[in-house]
């Protein structure tokens, strides 16, 4: 990465020195007189409340700021978020969450507040790419333990990815195609080169009470070779097929919605078809015994397809004068794979193969809220249920090796409690609890407390307490792999996952003069989790199990400030993580002090005033990350090297608006992969000393059509 360093170095700066003058010398507005509408969120709320008045800390995208980014997925939007890294897996072209330094299975992904199925359960482990961004109206983001409000999993944040339900137009449609290419390549051609997305949105309004919307998405990404040769290569040196595997995406979503008085309700089903290649880097000459000597090469590569069907049906009504809010869900993830043999030289694939699922989920999901008991702005309080009937298997596939599916059937429920007391137009404080059923481990009790100090009429105080929990998941339960070389074993014994956070939150604005608009925040934040489970090894060399045996903590502080005028908007953040873990193997323990990690970002946006030119840029820096590691009966300190991380776009519309051309350049210091010594080997795979990131430099381009 180093080496691209200086001469973008150079163009960034360019950059920047372009967007500053363009900044001064544009026409400014005289006054702001565009119409102020009060953001408004429903994550952790009874109803949907007012950013400004909810009593969690809640950090919104909205969609203006998605468009502006130009991205084609929920990973890609994330990205940008300083404290929540994108974890990218090039062998299963999954993308996970990952947020102070917990990974996937700690952070529930929802979608207009359900739970999204995944590979592992409901909520956790999902994959961000597998979320388009075609009918998005904003994503919420909280982080801390929410596991009073939203169960199993909810330890280290909750990300609710909120869609639109209704139009102020009696015909609304939206259309866009986006070509990229990946580094240095594109071509349209099948096979060829770069990403290709396209998608279609069309809403319509019956009458003042219903509403109806269908939207499609297409994103094909064509792989990145990277240092590997390609699928069509057929060295025998390992070379063939590509750093990170093609993929092809089709997302389908239709919606019904209905609004009367003080009524709501909604039914949507979405489709997801997705198909994944792996093309094996090992080649195999195989003599065609013709008489003549000839030869050709084969390689037995793999297609993973994977088909998510969800239905949704929300409900938002008054039983008297008690609120009720009611959530629906039945929802299905099957993936499968198969195993060809190729013919490189001839393109040929063999097609006697068997397809097999090894990861299938069927769920039912309910979750029942009852709220405005006393119809009193002082104090209220809350009563809600929650259901997760999860049934399916899963078999253990990695590399070259699988086993026989693990049947599941998991029933958890939960009651869970809270009181919003307003003490004063200034202060209010909510206290809750939940209890947890399962069928399959100990009851699990959560509490939480929060509450916000309005210190004056632009600021607010807040704090908040949380507990949460982890299930087990059943790789985690029932793997079982034994050979003359790998004995890995999960555990039935395995306890439930214990944690904590609790988090300081102050946010507050100002008005500059001149037109000038300040708005800043500072966070502190502490987490604990007990009991984290682990693959360890319970006997020399090779044997493992997963235990109960980690204890995690993390300590997050950030600051950001935004600064606004007219059409220019600047903004500046910060955040320092520090990761304490205990790791053992047999006799081997690690230190437990923080190890601290820094990141600062910036985004800048700037809009002509006759021309409506959008330019916006996106820059964010990870610095160095440190962690323990165990390797050779003995622990070390491994280090990740840090990386720089900017995006340029520039906008322009068309025609009233209808027609929208965005150009820019994504990564553009071109970060592929950086080098670590926090990588060590786990029971059946080596240690690498590079890590995967992106795939490098890209540069787009996206027509936009609105009508």
């Amino acid at each position: 990465m180093s080496k691209f360093f200086v001469p973008m170095k150079k163009k960034v700066l360019s950059i920047l020195s372009l967007s500053t003058v363009l900044w001064i010398s544009a026409q400014e507005n005289d006054t702001l007189n565009q119409k102020i509408i009060e953001e408004v969120v429903i994550t952790g709320q009874y109803t949907q409340q007012s950013i400004n008045k909810s009593i969690y800390k809640v950090e919104v995208i909205d969609a203006e700021q998605i468009k502006n980014m130009a991205a084609t997925n929920v990973a890609d939007v994330l990205n940008q978020s300083l404290n929540i890294q994108i974890t990218p897996n090039t062998n299963s072209g999954n993308s996970t969450a990952n947020i102070m330094g917990l990974g996937g299975s700690y952070v529930k992904i929802l979608i207009d507040n359900i739970p999204v199925v995944g590979d592992t359960g409901l909520g956790s482990n999902i994959d961000l790419t597998k979320i388009s961004l075609s009918n998005i109206e904003r994503i919420e983001v909280v982080k801390g333990s929410m596991g009073v409000q939203y169960g199993n999993g909810a330890l280290a944040g909750v990300i609710n990815i909120i869609t639109k339900k209704s139009s102020s137009k009696k015909l609304d449609i939206r259309a866009s195609i986006q070509e990229e290419t990946v580094r240095n390549g594109y071509d349209l051609k099948k096979k060829g080169k770069g990403r290709h997305i396209q998608n279609l949105n069309v809403g319509y309004n019956f009458d003042d009470h219903w509403f109806t919307n269908i939207s499609f998405n297409h994103n094909q990404f064509m792989g990145y070779e990277g240092g590997q040769q390609g699928y069509k290569y057929f060295g025998q040196d390992n070379k063939r097929g590509y750093e990170w595997n093609p993929k092809d995406q089709y997302e389908t979503t239709g919606l019904v919605g209905y609004s009367k008085n003080k009524t709501s309700a909604f039914y949507k089903v979405s489709y997801l078809n997705e198909k994944f290649n792996f093309y094996n880097p090992l080649v195999d000459r195989v003599p065609l015994n013709d008489g003549q000597g000839g030869v050709t090469y084969r390689s037995t590569d793999r297609q993973y397809n994977t088909e998510r069907w969800i239905h949704q049906l929300n409900i938002q009504t008054n039983l008297g004068q008690v609120r009720y809010i009611g959530d629906f869900s039945y929802q299905n993830q099957d993936r499968k794979y198969f195993d060809y043999a190729y013919d490189i030289p001839n393109r040929s694939v063999d097609s006697n193969y068997d397809q097999r699922s090894y990861y299938k989920t069927d769920l039912i999901y309910s979750r029942g809220m009852f709220s405005n008991f006393l119809n009193n702005k002082k104090f209220d309080f809350q009563l809600g249920y929650e259901l997760d009937h999860t049934n399916g298997y899963a078999a253990f596939i990695a590399g070259d090796f699988d086993s026989e599916n693990i049947k599941r059937k998991i029933f958890t429920y939960g009651n869970f409690i809270s009181a919003e007391w307003n003490i004063s137009d200034k202060i209010s404080v909510r206290p809750g609890a939940r209890l947890s059923l399962s069928d399959k481990f100990e009851n699990q009790f959560n509490y939480s407390v929060s509450a916000r100090w309005k210190t004056s009429e632009n600021s607010n105080l807040r704090g908040i307490f949380g507990t949460a929990n982890r299930y087990p998941t059943y790789d985690e339960l029932f793997t079982y792999f034994v050979n003359v070389n790998h004995d890995i074993q999960g555990n039935p014994n395995l306890n439930p996952e214990k944690g904590y956070s609790i988090g300081a939150f102050w946010d507050q604005g100002f008005m500059l003069g001149n037109g000038w608009k300040l708005n800043y925040n500072l966070e502190a934040l502490y987490l604990d989790l007990d009991n984290r489970i682990e693959m360890v090894m319970v006997k020399r060399p090779s044997t493992y199990q997963y235990m109960n045996i980690d204890q995690y903590k993390s300590l997050l502080f950030s600051a950001n400030a935004n600064i606004v005028k007219n059409q220019f908007t600047l903004g500046i953040r910060t955040a320092l993580n520090g990761i304490s873990v205990r790791k053992q193997d047999l006799d081997i323990s690690t230190p437990t002090d923080f190890q601290y990690n820094f990141q600062a970002g910036a985004n800048v946006a700037y809009k002509l005033k006759n021309s409506n030119t959008a330019f916006n840029l996106y820059y964010k820096y990870t610095g160095p990350a440190r962690m323990y590691v165990i390797e050779n009966e003995n622990f070390r300190l491994g280090k990740a090297e840090g990386f720089h991380m900017m995006d340029f776009i520039v906008s322009q519309p068309f025609w009233a608006n209808r027609f929208e051309v965005s150009v820019g350049v994504k990564n553009i210091f071109d970060v592929a992969s950086i080098n670590t010594t926090a990588n060590v080997g786990t029971a059946h795979t080596a240690g690498s000393d590079r890590l995967n990131l992106y795939y490098g430099r890209s540069y787009f381009a996206r027509l936009m059509y609105q009508f």
